[in-house]
């Protein structure tokens, strides 16, 4: 597929692989190439060559016109979910072998007297102490035992650890003993991947220090292997670009940078989605928009405003409670914030001991897929359920490349779901589709819920294989009347990659309270970390243009949550000062409605952001009226709103010039997805060619 696009005029490539499908997306002199093909679990990097060949050649060009690559994963993600990382022992104080276990004693849920907790990717047995111990401004109060450190070191090596992460209490504030024992380590055992807190994640609080450094140690191996891999096989067909990944916060990074912290690499894919939602927001010139990513695994919301998605600086992995907080493994990165479920369209569907249809969060990934693949799959997927309903054309699916099997996808819903409920398959197949788009809705209405935010003025912004085709509907669940749909929208987090700026994010914790606070150790602290930042940034950016931002985590004396207020990127005034404290009454007020008078504010932490800057999106002129093309086909479709069964027309999305418009109930087919506009919406295609659908009254 191409279609035009504002340059760049150099050659640049991007790929995100998926629990499902891997996107590459390729663009050069103001066009756009696109592919997607099937990822392969056990080899990675085949899918992302294999996808990268079928974009050059689309576009005629060679791996050597290429200038740089971007890419993204959830490898690293999928590593810690399925317990598929390195062995990996951990070295920490003593007394202090049991925090990855305890955590902070809170329980998600209350009145489970079953409660299942998160196992520590770390078994106690490789989990050794040595004795060392700083306070809590950095001073030495016990000094580190060396001995104790090799023998650790060589009781793991025995043990077959492939992964070392050290943690010591209060290594963030000073990290002399943890770089001191990693010497120590390197001298008895060379070859071992190690992990430092004071490097990782270098914050208060030990029980998310140690998770996130451990996290890092046990995806390590995998990531650096994965990436090796991948750089020798775009060599072996000639692509000799810089490859840059993609960051969990939305940033870019060397390779370099993502082999030693892989575990920024967490939702990689995902944020992608994100930068691809802000970047069409502010072409739009929408201030509000909700970014909806539905691929073949999970569905993602973010909530974006000013062309910004949400950040946050707290991300739990493999949770065991569904949408629970505190079920999950915390990792203190920078990611964009936003609520991911299994809802994609290889999630699988089942009837419960209490008779209600289950979507999720299973997934049948792509080998063997959904029953429809005709590869081996003999459950019920979402795809299974859309295909039923009439909403996708056995033959022409993915752009022809995969046919579908109707009777397949029968045979298994009217097994799985059908007859423990005595439905019909296309029955119970609108009873799947009805309740992934719910499940969806309900995350995207607690997401703005937690946010403090509404979905007023907001706008949609879908994408992904699956967002189009379900937009429509989680639109009229959440009460938003407009929809877009971008084109490219079927690999849209591979295309936000290639809007993402080269950046990078530093945090340091330095305790201060307004009424002592102390400015020049902030700005000494401050200056620091932007030197760290903008080095890593350096190595990427080939001097282009960077500007830094800069935020401090602030909460009232005594509690237990901070909220982030915007620093000036500049040495602090006594005003600037004055200024904070009164910046942080103000966000406060924004989400519990008012400040607490004559409480003095702490800082927990600071962080300091380097990025290129972004570039500016030019406003389009709406384009003049124009005939809609005539459809290429009907289809009978069942509406998930009534169940009623009606002709839609089917348009082809290459044929529909700016300025022309169609009225519901239609489907726009195009090769990596299609958009279906129900009854009462409208679409109309505008200046950039994007889909704009609206419901009427």
């Amino acid at each position: 597929m191409s279609d035009s696009i504002t340059p760049p005029a150099r050659a640049r490539i991007a790929a995100d692989i998926g629990g499902t499908f891997t996107d590459v997306a390729l663009e050069k002199d103001g066009q756009r190439w696109t592919s997607k093909v099937l990822t392969t679990p056990k080899a990675p990097e085949l899918g992302v060559l294999e996808g990268v060949k079928v974009a050059l050649a689309r576009a005629a060009l060679t791996p050597g016109d290429v200038e740089v690559m971007i890419h993204g994963t959830t490898l690293a993600t999928n590593a810690i979910i399925e317990r598929k990382g390195a062995p990996t022992g951990f070295i920490t104080t003593e007394g202090f072998r049991d925090v990855l276990a305890l955590g902070n004693e809170s329980r998600y849920d209350q009145y489970d007297l079953n409660i299942e907790i998160p196992r520590p990717l770390v078994r106690r047995r490789h989990r050794v102490t040595v004795t060392e111990r700083l306070d809590n401004a950095g001073k030495v109060l016990r000094p580190l035992d060396e001995a104790q450190v090799a023998a650790a070191a060589r009781f793991l090596r025995e043990e077959g650890m492939q992964a070392i992460a050290i943690g010591f209490l209060h290594g963030f504030v000073n990290p002399a003993h943890e770089k001191r024992a990693a010497e120590i380590v390197r001298d008895v055992w060379p070859e071992a991947p190690i992990s430092l807190s004071c490097e990782v994640s270098p914050e208060m609080r030990e029980w998310e220090r140690f998770s996130t450094t451990v996290a890092n140690a046990y995806v390590q191996p995998l990531m650096a292997g994965y990436l090796a891999r991948l750089r020798e096989g775009l060599n072996a067909m000639g692509m000799a670009a810089p490859v840059f990944m993609m960051l969990s916060g939305g940033g870019l990074t060397t390779i370099e940078t993502a082999s030693r912290f892989p575990i920024r690499l967490v939702e990689s894919g995902p944020a992608g989605g994100a930068i691809f939602s802000a970047h069409v927001a502010r072409q739009k010139g929408w201030g509000k928009v909700l970014s909806f990513d539905m691929g073949g695994t999970t569905a993602k919301v973010c909530l974006i405003d000013g062309y910004t998605p949400q950040a946050s600086r707290v991300f739990e992995v493999a949770r065991i409670g569904r949408f629970q907080k505190g079920s999950g493994m915390p990792l203190r990165i920078p990611v964009i914030e936003m609520v991911e479920i299994g809802a994609g369209g290889g999630s699988l569907a089942k009837v419960d001991a209490m008779g209600r249809i289950q979507v999720g969060p299973e997934s049948a990934g792509s080998d063997p897929g959904p029953a429809c693949y005709g590869r081996g799959g003999d459950k019920p997927a979402v795809t299974d359920a859309n295909l039923l309903l009439g909403r996708y054309d056995p033959a022409t699916f993915a752009g022809g490349n995969l046919a579908l099997h109707p009777d397949q996808s029968t045979a298994a819903m009217a097994e799985h779901v059908g007859k423990a409920l005595k439905l019909e398959a296309p029955m119970a197949a609108l009873g799947v589709v009805e309740m992934v788009d719910e499940n969806m809705a309900n995350a995207a209405r607690v997401h703005a819920i937690e946010s403090g935010k509404t979905y007023e003025a907001r706008a949609v912004v879908a994408f992904g294989g699956g967002g189009p085709v379900h937009g429509y509907r989680v639109c009229e669940k959440i009460g938003v009347n407009r929809m877009l749909v971008p084109s490219g929208a079927g690999v849209g987090s591979a295309i936000g990659f290639l809007r993402a700026p080269v950046a990078y994010e530093v945090v340091r914790s330095l305790y201060q309270r307004f009424m002592s606070f102390d400015r020049a150790a902030v700005n000494g602290l401050l200056a620091e970390m932007s030197e760290e930042a903008s080095r890593v940034v350096a190595n990427g950016s080939f001097g282009a243009e960077t500007t830094e931002h800069r935020i401090a985590y602030m909460r009232y004396v005594g509690q237990g949550h901070e909220i982030a207020v915007v620093m000036p990127a500049r040495d602090l005034s006594e005003q600037d000062v004055i200024d904070l404290r009164a910046a942080y009454d103000t966000e406060y007020a924004r989400f519990y409605d008012r400040p607490v008078p004559g409480s003095d504010v702490e800082i927990m932490s600071f962080a300091v952001t380097v990025s290129t800057l972004v570039e500016e999106a030019e406003p389009v002129a709406a384009p003049e009226a124009a005939p809609a093309p005539k459809p290429i086909r009907h289809q009978q479709v069942r509406d998930t709103a009534t169940g009623e069964v009606r002709d839609w027309a089917i348009y082809n999305r290459e044929e529909m010039a700016p300025g022309c418009k169609i009225a519901g109930p239609a489907i726009i087919a195009e090769d990596e997805t299609s958009t279906l506009v129900g009854p009462g919406w409208t679409c109309a295609v505008d200046g950039l060619g994007y889909l704009e659908l609206v419901k009427e009254g």
